[in-house]
């Protein structure tokens, strides 16, 4: 199977500003389908996620067991813990640019970096494949999170979700579509014959010769 590439982090990104371009200022303080995260703390943690692994992998000697060093908080009890915060000013247009950069870094990150260099992830030690597959599933999942959120419409390509889905989730069924086994293996839908993920899953971001 073809690998995951920076290419396919930007056109995630891409997806995903089209499909939430036209989402007025004022409805992104709605909660994000069934996380107890509002629509903009999502989208903020994506951004976060976005810049957090083209960090890890960007640099020339990556930490192998633990990220690097930015501060990390939340701003409220239950909220995600980022290093990115926006303007509450921003609104659609500054989040979306912010996830723009952000895909940017990693995709270039992912681009430049030699195939052999290993960074840290609390899923596993991961390569620049790794880190891309990990941004798609970030981009892919969390804009479901969103979709239900604001009621927007919101079907991935089903080959990037087969892609990512190889990738990070090697003993996922392969019977069934692409995109609702991606959903299924993330804690967010139901395969029939398969039990539910629940909130205890995980990728394994390992590359599949270091397992």
């Amino acid at each position: 199977m073809d690998p995951v590439t920076g290419d396919d982090v930007s056109a995630s990104v891409n997806l995903l500003r089209r499909t939430f371009a036209d989402v007025p200022d004022s409805e992104w303080r709605v909660p994000a389908g069934d996380l107890h995260w509002s629509c903009w703390e999502t989208l903020e943690h994506l951004v976060d996620d976005l810049f957090t692994y083209a960090i890890q992998v960007a640099a020339s000697d990556p930490p192998r067991d633990d990220v690097v060093p930015f501060y990390y908080r939340s701003v409220r009890d239950g909220g995600p813990a980022n290093s990115l915060f926006l303007q509450p000013s921003a609104g659609t247009t500054g989040l979306l640019q912010a996830l723009e950069v952000c895909g940017v870094f990693l995709a270039t990150a992912v681009r430049d970096a030699p195939p052999d260099r290993r960074a840290h992830h609390g899923f596993g030690l991961s390569d620049p494949e790794g880190f891309a597959a990990m941004g798609v599933v970030e981009i892919l999942v969390h804009g479901e999170d969103l979709a239900r959120g604001l009621n927007r419409p919101w079907q991935p390509p089903a080959d990037l979700c087969a892609r990512v889905l190889h990738r990070l989730f090697p003993t996922a069924p392969l019977e069934t579509e692409p995109w609702p086994t991606l959903l299924w293996a993330t804690g967010r839908g139901s395969l029939p014959a398969h039990p539910d993920q629940g909130d205890d899953w995980r990728w394994d971001a390992r590359p599949p010769f270091d397992r």
